[in-house]
């Protein structure tokens, strides 16, 4: 008899707790170090603690991986009560996180330890994949050969009103987020082979280069599996991200559209306004 299956999930996937109830998701958090505390994300500080924070002290948070010692505890119990375990993890190149899990699974058997190659709704969509597939029956190893071999069909990608948190955090220089901010320049950032990179650069309003931004990433929808889509968003205006998830459903027949809110890694790099749609495509993402 093959062992149930549990999927595990960092907090960096985003899901909503709609989601991860729905589905039985365990989330392990990331560490997020603000001033001289240390919380647990999504647990006992949200991403509007970091901007109040950052309002009040100029301060941004650095934000720490799950450790091995975490994971093995995790697995320990997990594969002692019966379980084989799918693990997911933001991208390798974001953080040391999956490092950490793969080391802690090698003390045990049917624990799979998948690298996301993604962050926020990126990792998420495999993450719900993952749970679609063990209700149907498949097994731990099943399902992480088959989740591998998606990575390169999610399509993740954000939008971001102003480029003072990527700034600060040294992601973009002083020079090209004043010449971005002068000319109203609103950055697309996409995740390819596990890294960041903008894709383009759009010009306007924030509401409006929204606009454009849905229409370039759905298409004619052709080449998106249309199970589910997700309008992921860091804290932007409820009617922003509102007549942005009624354009995705006018514009493809999804069969689920979640709306989540970016959990505090995704928010303490972007900032505010930052606002994603993410799916999976049928083909690679190019």
């Amino acid at each position: 008899m093959d062992k149930r299956v549990l999927i595990v999930s960092d907090s960096t996937s985003d899901l909503n707790g709609e989601l991860i109830e729905r589905y039985g998701i365990k989330i392990l958090p990331l560490g997020v170090n603000l001033g001289e505390n240390l919380y647990s994300d999504g647990i006992d500080i949200t991403p509007d603690d970091i901007y109040k924070h950052y309002e009040e002290t100029g301060e941004l948070p650095k934000t720490s991986a799950v450790n091995m010692a975490d994971f093995g505890d995790f697995f320990e119990k997990a594969t002692a009560d019966g379980y084989s375990v799918v693990c997911f993890t933001i991208s390798s190149d974001m953080s040391s996180t999956f490092n950490n899990a793969r080391m802690a699974a090698e003390d045990y058997e049917d624990v799979y330890v998948i690298d996301s190659r993604n962050l926020s709704t990126g990792s998420g969509l495999l993450v719900v994949s993952a749970c679609e597939m063990a209700k149907a029956g498949k097994t731990a190893g099943e399902i992480a050969e088959a989740v591998n071999g998606m990575r390169d069909r999610v399509s993740a990608s954000f939008v971001v009103d102003d480029l003072e948190f990527l700034h600060k955090g040294g992601r973009c220089s002083a020079l090209a987020a004043f010449g971005a901010n002068l000319l109203r320049l609103k950055p697309c950032i996409t995740v390819k082979g596990g890294k960041m990179g903008v894709a383009k650069k759009y010009r306007g309003s924030f509401s409006q280069v929204l606009k454009s931004y849905v229409a370039d990433q759905i298409g004619d929808g052709s080449d998106i599996e249309l199970d589910r889509v997700f309008v992921t968003h860091a804290g932007c205006d409820p009617e922003i991200v509102s007549a942005c998830t009624e354009q995705v459903k006018s514009l493809a027949p999804f069969g689920e559209v979640h709306i989540t809110r970016a959990g505090c890694t995704v928010s303490s790099h972007c900032g505010r306004n930052t606002l994603g749609v993410l799916f999976i495509k049928k083909t690679p993402v190019e």
